[in-house]
């Protein structure tokens, strides 16, 4: 069954990496963000291909990755190493992006570990799921 849920980008998104992406692809960005919230509004079926994938699951948390590609960019979801880490409310019907970032933004290597920390830093709401 698919339903529709409601998409946020949370303000710390917003300032950190969503900004580097505006500057860099200019009007790309704003036909990409409309895809990714597009995406998100049916997160089920988003998380039956292989561009999502459930990372912590607690009650009804769900922390979920997904990758995305920049419109008028010739890369894959997969092999751009753009990403988006969202917090699934199942029981409210509403996803909350918490986190969009590329490859070279978080730099280093475990992507992971850097992304949780940065999470758990800026929502300590998320803290004890991750």
């Amino acid at each position: 069954m698919q339903s529709n849920y409601s998409v946020q980008i949370e303000g710390f998104a917003e300032r950190h990496f969503i900004h580097s992406f505006e500057k860099k692809y200019k009007k790309h960005w704003s036909v990409t963000l409309l895809a990714i919230i597009a995406e998100l509004e049916r997160i089920d079926t988003l998380l039956l291909t292989t561009k999502a994938e459930t990372i912590f699951h607690v009650g009804y948390v769900r922390i979920v990755k997904t990758k995305f590609k920049v419109a008028g960019t010739n890369e894959s979801a997969k092999t751009s190493g753009n990403r988006c880490i969202v917090a699934w409310h199942t029981d409210k019907q509403f996803v909350y992006v918490l986190l969009v970032y590329g490859k070279t933004d978080l730099g280093g290597s475990n992507e992971t570990a850097k992304w949780t920390n940065l999470v758990k830093e800026n929502y300590p709401q998320y803290a004890k799921i991750l």
